[in-house]
């Protein structure tokens, strides 16, 4: 037996991405959203709507960074969300974060977060929301590596959101190998 919950954007898992800009002062600010992926080998895609100050500001620069939102700092990364920059214009330094200019576009790296994506602005469809990126650099904080410069999951700890329960859900334990476990069937 199945329950039918109607169409509505509800999927796992989904990844909680915080959006990093600068503002027209050369301020941070930052966002998080939830509605994301990569959309093709150089490219990741968003709904933003159009009213959130970090639109705005990539519309302005045309660059942003995408941090992967951890379990350490669950609160930080909610709050970006819950409190609007157009609103709260020094919410970044609110939520205790710090910023580190990225060397690949004009906008900040979030200090406490250990993996972004550093992004162009490609495109910005105001009627669809879908914002583009070029992903220039993936920047990894050392911490979160292993013995062989991999990244750690347990150590790097992402979360994702669950929007059946609207809970954060920290990521982890490995159930298998991609590109390995499947060929037992062939």
């Amino acid at each position: 037996m199945r329950k039918n919950f109607g169409a509505k954007p509800y999927t796992y898992p989904q990844p909680v991405f915080i959006i990093a800009t600068y503002g027209e002062n050369g301020m941070p600010d930052a966002m998080n959203a939830a509605w994301g992926g990569i959309s093709e080998g150089k490219e990741i895609s968003m709904c933003l709507s159009a009213g959130h100050k970090t639109v705005k500001n990539i519309l302005e620069r045309g660059a942003f960074t995408v941090s992967m939102a951890d379990a350490e700092h669950v609160v930080e990364c909610d709050y970006v969300g819950v409190v609007s920059g157009n609103d709260t214009p020094d919410k970044f330094a609110r939520a205790g974060f710090h910023a580190v200019k990225s060397e690949f576009v004009d906008a900040p790296l979030i200090e406490e977060l250990a993996i972004a994506v550093e992004c162009k602005l490609i495109s910005y469809d105001k009627e669809t929301c879908r914002l583009v990126g070029e992903i220039v650099n993936v920047s990894v904080d050392e911490r979160v590596l292993d013995e062989n410069g991999r990244v750690d999951v347990a150590k790097a700890a992402p979360i994702t959101f669950d929007p059946f329960n609207n809970a954060y859900i920290k990521l982890g334990e490995k159930a298998g190998n991609a590109f390995r476990d499947g060929m037992a069937l062939k």
